[in-house]
Parts: structure tokens; C-alpha cells; sequence
């Protein structure tokens, strides 16, 4: 008579500790020194009214009704998106374009690109005071040859787009370049085979494939511009009803400070960064989906 068959039952598994994990004691201790309670802190200072004897939803309110801050998001949100476009059309180009070079060539671009998006901040201000400001070199030379109406005024929402931008390209280059070496030759080969030219090739195969890498970088330039705030106070000072610049005021003003109402604006605009990447992932998600199922 046969046994019935039984399965075998699986070792139950032990938590082992591993020595190597003391290594991750340090990076722990710094993210929750300088990511945790800071947020915490944050979070809790706006719950908290002007007088700070109490909790509530006041400042958020504040935030959320009043015109003059309303309209600091709306500004903040409008030049993100602004040159998040700029940046994203012209790096597509630029990073197709460094994939065409010799391994020589590209690197010389790549490490000028990686220079050229950590410069920000007060020293990409004064470069652009000194070139274009009102006294600027550029500026003096196109008003001496009589093309002073092609001068862009720099402490204007143009001035303060072009210096976005400039920040915005490198970052978007170095982002882009890696996502078109997942687009194999071979696929161009065989779609010039069945007679499809370079443009049907890039509708059908080559932008489906790089969209995912689109929608991401778009994201992080998005997140990157609405954070800024050294390079545009430096530039434009407190002229400027920007999201970043009235935080700022709010916390370390030269007249009032409110940091409760600056830390309710704080967290709203962290609010809207952690939106902005759901919305990334969720595209993402259906994009390779969609590419999977295809």
C-alpha cells in the first residue's frame, strides 16, 4: 500500500545578525539627525498658532485662503513647470547628441555638464549680474552696437527663466544621456528593413521606450526649480512672490517672522513635491504596463 505524500516542511528562518550591519549605524543616526526630526519639528511647529500656546489648523488655512501666498504658489509652480519644459526639449537633443560623440568628446561634455549643474546658488547669480545685469558685459556691449532692445532684462520673470533654465539643462543632460542606450541598434536595423524611416522609428519603438526616463527627469527638474531659493533671492531679493523666497521671509525675515505660517508652507510644498513624484511613479507604472502587455 502506498504512503500519501506529504511535503516536506521548511526550515523555519532565523533572524541572523550580521557584524556588517553596525556599518549602516552611522547612516542611520544621520538620516534621522537631519531627515526625521527635522520634518517632525517641522510638521509639529505648523500645527502650531502665532502665540504658540495651542495646536491648530490656522496657519494652513492662512496658507491655503490668502491671495498674497496663493500666488507665491502659483508663481513657484508656473517658472517650475516653465523650465522643466525648457530644460527637458533642449537636454533630449543635447543627451541624443553626446551618445553620436567619440568616448573622448563625451567625456569632456559629461564633466562639463556635471560642473555646470552644481553651479547654482549665489555664484550663478553674480555670473549672471555680471554678464547681463544692468552694468553687465553683454549688456554694455549690445547697448554700444545699438542692439540694446535684444538684451533681456535680467531682474524680470525672463531674467529669472533664463537662470532656471541654465540649471535645468545640465542636470536634464546628465539624466536623459544613460536612458538612450536602452534603445538597441539592432532595432533601428531591423525597422529600416521593413521600411520604416528614422521618424516612424522614433513614434513607434525608440519615445515609447525612452518615456518612462522622460516622465522622471521631468519630475526631478519639476522638484529641482520649485526648491530653489539661493539663486533667486540672490538675484531678485524678496521682488519676487516666489514660494521658496516668502518661506524664507517667513523664517529669517529682517522685519516680522512667522515660523509657524513659513513651516505650514514648508510642509505644503513638500506636500507637492511627494504629489508630483505619485504622479511620476503611477506614469511609470502604466507605461511599462502598457509596453508589457504591447
Amino acid at each position: 500500500m502506498s504512503q500519501p505524500l506529504t511535503l516536506a516542511k521548511k526550515p523555519a528562518r532565523r533572524f541572523r545578525f550580521k557584524p556588517v550591519a553596525l556599518a549602516l549605524i552611522p547612516f542611520a543616526a544621520l538620516i534621522v539627525a537631519f531627515e526625521v526630526l527635522p520634518l517632525i519639528y517641522l510638521v509639529m511647529t505648523s500645527l502650531l498658532s502665532d502665540d504658540e500656546t495651542h495646536y491648530t489648523l490656522a496657519q494652513y488655512a492662512t496658507a491655503l485662503t490668502s491671495p498674497y501666498y496663493l500666488k507665491a504658489i502659483t508663481n513657484s509652480v508656473t517658472i517650475s513647470l516653465g523650465s522643466s519644459v525648457i530644460g527637458l526639449v533642449v537636454s533630449l537633443f543635447a543627451a541624443y547628441s553626446l551618445t553620436k560623440l567619440s568616448g573622448a568628446a563625451r567625456e569632456r561634455l559629461l564633466t562639463i555638464s556635471n560642473m555646470s549643474s552644481n553651479f547654482a546658488g549665489v555664484p550663478l547669480a553674480f555670473a549672471y549680474i555680471i554678464l547681463l545685469g544692468n552694468n553687465g558685459i553683454f549688456t554694455i556691449l549690445l547697448d554700444s552696437w545699438g542692439l540694446d532692445a535684444f538684451s533681456p532684462d535680467l531682474y524680470s520673470w525672463t531674467g529669472l527663466m533664463l537662470v532656471y533654465v541654465y540649471f535645468q539643462i545640465p542636470l536634464a543632460t546628465l539624466l536623459l544621456y544613460p536612458v538612450y542606450f536602452g534603445i538597441s541598434e539592432q532595432w533601428k536595423e531591423a525597422a529600416a528593413l521593413l521600411g520604416a524611416g528614422s521618424f516612424a522609428f522614433w513614434r513607434k519603438i525608440g519615445l515609447p521606450v525612452i518615456l518612462p526616463g522622460l516622465a522622471g527627469t521631468f519630475i526631478i527638474l519639476f522638484a529641482n526649480s520649485m526648491g530653489a531659493y539661493a539663486t533667486a533671492y540672490a538675484l531678485v531679493g524678496g521682488n519676487f512672490n516666489l514660494l521658496a523666497i516668502r518661506i524664507g521671509s517667513l523664517v529669517a525675515g529682517d522685519v516680522v517672522t512667522k515660523p509657524q505660517l513659513g513651516s505650514a508652507l514648508a510642509v505644503l510644498l513638500g506636500l507637492m513635491m511627494m504629489a508630483a513624484l505619485a504622479v511620476n511613479a503611477r506614469l511609470m507604472r502604466g507605461l511599462r504596463k502598457e509596453q508589457t502587455n504591447g
